[in-house]
């Protein structure tokens, strides 16, 4: 082994162990502080047909960069250049290196092949991993070449805002656009020495006169060393921890790990996968509309890592998820603002004791109807779906109709955990007692809330759905008429939920449908929510109004949402006309 050492292998030789040490050292305390259940579902599917998914996520979205692709390609392939080139670097060269005769094969060797081996061919084949090899460097090259041009020049690859890194990601950073160039200088001067390079290292060696060569290749391999020995002893603390994190995260959550209301192992896994890529900053509503740049979700995870979160950054966040839907690592933004925001102590119990006196209808084997607080502000949709009920011929109990019965998402948004459970206790004692078969909801945010935190044992249908299935069944019959309708996605219903296709299909049966600007994923959030305790009414109008402008791309005769708070915020913002979805159905139903 020591007849292929050099002591200028050794910054490399202890930057990979303390590396290696530390990563090591901080997922197993993180896997420690998983709870119960988490640790369970690991165990249990660790060898299970779970494991084909997740690694094939693990290289799909580690190494390819697949989802970032998606919303940038020339961002997806910066990224891609970088790291799937260099996974092939290594993979290439410990094949080159072990089908070399040699009396051992240290894992450095593959690391400083040219160094060590000075002949074109020492085994057969040997000249094309060479030009492999040269192929590769100059595919990372390029991605570092475009990431440098980042740093400068964002616009050019598509983005308006760029992270501001802390001191020590920027010394990773500098130490990996190092890495590279000294890789291929090194190669270069050795190449000029002993001509054993390939397409592209010869052919700079050629250029390099020989006494040049021979007095800075020795230099030129130590400082490659120190570069890649530094970046692996700072990677640990810096945004390039995400590297092997985010694999890590995909598997657990391929697996079925999911957040709890409380801070786990788990969410330590999410914060350090965050690469701080930036990509939430752009869309964001209080960065595109207000100018507010510097409370985004990777400042919000930087800082919660770095344990240095302030109330400010916590709590503005309108918790719309477009940040979410352009996460390319999918972490669950959401959940970790909900976590943080929780109130400890201050969480004190509720008092709901007016919903004992709640009577519940004996519905056995029909549905029961929850039109959500806002819906008490906009009667005209429980109106349309009493209407609908009965055209259907179907028997339900509406839960809240005297009076307001809250799901407890608001609370759950503002960090009441303790106060939330409590009324979602309250809440299922009242639905369990009632029997209902179905529960249907007018209001995103309390579908979410009975689909995502209640464990009901009944299907829980938004008003959309549930209308779809009656056209679909031919329940109720609706006519078509002649107005151009534009459909805005309630963030709740879409981004949350995952609910594009029914209101589509619904308004294509009723109206002309016609696209927004921006839509499904990228529909702008109406501004108007609970979400956000910092900014004041007048910035959540400037929000909504942008909203507004994106859904008049093409001059429709009708806005139509699916969610009481979007339609109050767009009814003050247009004289166009503002219309839930089964406002729509109601006025165009056929009467059998």
């Amino acid at each position: 082994m020591l007849e292929y050492f050099h002591p200028f292998v050794l910054p490399f030789f202890l930057g990979a162990i303390i590396l290696f040490g530390i990563c090591i050292w901080k997922y197993v305390r993180w896997y420690k502080q998983f709870d119960q259940l988490q640790r369970a579902i690991v165990r249990k599917n660790l060898f299970s047909w779970r494991i084909i998914p997740a690694l094939w996520e693990m290289f799909r979205e580690g190494i390819l960069h697949i989802r970032i692709s998606r919303k940038n390609l020339v961002l997806g392939y910066m990224h891609r250049s970088i790291a799937f080139g260099w996974f092939l670097l290594i993979v290439v060269g410990f094949i080159e290196t072990h089908l070399t005769p040699a009396s051992s094969h240290p894992f450095w060797m593959a690391i400083f092949y040219r160094f060590f081996f000075h002949e074109h061919q020492t085994f057969t084949g040997a000249m094309l991993f060479t030009n492999i090899m040269d192929f590769l460097l100059v595919y990372v090259l390029s991605g570092i070449l475009l990431a440098v041009i980042k740093k400068f020049y964002s616009r050019i690859l598509g983005m308006k805002k760029t992270t501001k890194h802390v001191v020590f990601d920027r010394f990773a950073k500098a130490a990996l656009w190092l890495i590279f160039p000294l890789r291929l200088l090194s190669e270069t001067l050795t190449a000029t020495i002993y001509h054993n390079g390939g397409f592209f290292t010869q052919f700079l060696g050629d250029l390099i006169p020989l006494w040049f060569a021979e007095t800075f290749e020795m230099l030129s391999w130590t400082l490659y060393s120190i570069a890649l020995g530094t970046f692996f002893v700072s990677l640990p603390f810096s945004r390039y921890m995400h590297i092997f994190t985010e694999l890590l995260l995909i598997y657990f959550r391929q697996l079925g790990v999911k957040d709890k209301k409380e801070r786990t192992g788990y969410t330590m896994y999410e914060l350090s996968a965050c690469s701080r890529c930036g990509m939430c900053i752009d869309n964001c509503p209080l960065n595109k509309e207000l100018g507010i740049n510097t409370v985004q979700s990777v400042y919000f995870l930087r800082n919660l890592r770095y344990k240095r979160n302030r109330p400010y950054v916590v709590d503005n966040c309108l918790l719309c998820a477009r940040c979410a839907s352009d996460c390319p690592v999918n972490i669950d933004l959401m959940a970790i603002r909900q976590q943080e925001r929780n109130k400890g102590k201050l969480d004190t119990e509720g008092n709901y004791h007016y919903l004992d006196n709640v009577q519940p209808f004996n519905a056995i084997g029909g549905v029961g109807y929850f039109g959500g607080c806002m819906s008490h502000l906009t009667p005209g949709i429980t109106e349309a779906m009493k209407a609908i009920f009965e055209a259907a011929g179907q028997r339900y109990w509406r839960m809240d109709e005297d009076r307001s019965i809250c799901c407890g998402r608001p609370l759950l948004q503002q960090g009441y955990i303790n106060q939330a459970a409590e009324l979602r206790r309250k809440v299922t004692d009242l639905i369990r007692k009632s029997q209902i078969s179905m529960l249907v909801t007018s209001c995103p945010i309390c579908y979410q809330t009975f689909k995502k935190d209640y464990k009901l044992k009944i299907p829980v249908l938004h008003h959309t759905e549930y209308i779809a299935r009656l056209i679909q069944d031919g329940k109720i019959k609706v006519r078509k008429d002649d107005l151009k309708t534009v459909y805005h996605d309630p963030c709740e219903l879409g981004r949350g939920c995952g609910i594009y296709k029914e209101p589509r299909q619904i308004l294509k049966n009723a109206t002309h449908l016609v696209k927004a600007k921006q839509e499904k994923e990228d529909s702008l959030c109406c501004g108007i929510n609970l979400g956000d305790t910092v900014i004041d009414i007048e910035q959540q109008k400037v929000i909504r109004d942008a909203a507004v402008a994106n859904l008049l791309y093409k001059k429709p005769d009708l806005i139509a949402t699916a969610c009481p708070m979007c339609k109050k915020a767009f009814c003050n913002a247009t004289n166009l006309q503002v219309k839930d979805i089964a406002e729509i159905v109601q006025q165009n139903l056929i009467k059998k």
